[in-house]
């Protein structure tokens, strides 16, 4: 491979670590959102939103850049696909390169792959949460509207909506 070439190759892997690493700060983020959701920790969850926003951000950009090198070097290669992939690439690269390239797609496709299933979980949390605190709202607004029964002399008894009525002055 050319200068000009291993340039380009360069730029792309250490773009494709950048990812990886990106991607696993992203997976520590998502692991521990799952116990914010569980303790119901507000803050936490928000924060935790707000750093997978950031990572998502950066990833973003650093796939655009892999794109751009991934281009350039398959040009470089003599490859005829527009966006050629890494393992594409890997096929017409020496097998040095060829098998960091390789390592790195399967380390960056576990990473995902783990990624989507804590999101699954985490979901399934919030999903879960939201039920039960729908319920409560839904226990609480029943209480908070009274009862709609009538008294034997057509008159309205109101319910526990009035203040004033003791239930036992026994503290």
């Amino acid at each position: 491979m050319q200068e000009q070439g291993q340039n380009l190759y360069s730029k792309l892997y250490k773009t494709l670590e950048e990812m990886t690493k990106f991607y696993r700060q992203l997976l520590e983020v998502v692991r521990k959102e799952k116990d914010f959701l569980i303790q119901v920790n507000q803050v936490e969850i928000e924060n935790s939103y707000k750093a997978k926003e950031e990572l998502i951000s950066k990833i973003r950009l650093a796939d655009m850049l892999r794109e751009k090198y991934a281009q350039n070097l398959g040009a470089e290669l003599g490859m005829k696909s527009q966006a050629p992939r890494l393992l594409e690439l890997a096929q017409n690269l020496p097998n040095e390169e060829a098998d960091k390239l390789r390592n790195l797609h399967s380390a960056l496709e576990l990473v995902i792959k783990r990624i989507q299933e804590k999101n699954r979980e985490n979901d399934a949390h919030a999903a879960q949460a939201l039920r039960v605190l729908n319920g409560a709202l839904g226990n609480v607004k029943e209480t908070l509207a009274g009862k709609s029964t009538y008294e034997r002399k057509g008159r309205y008894k109101s319910g526990p909506d009035q203040s004033g009525h003791f239930v036992s002055k026994e503290a």
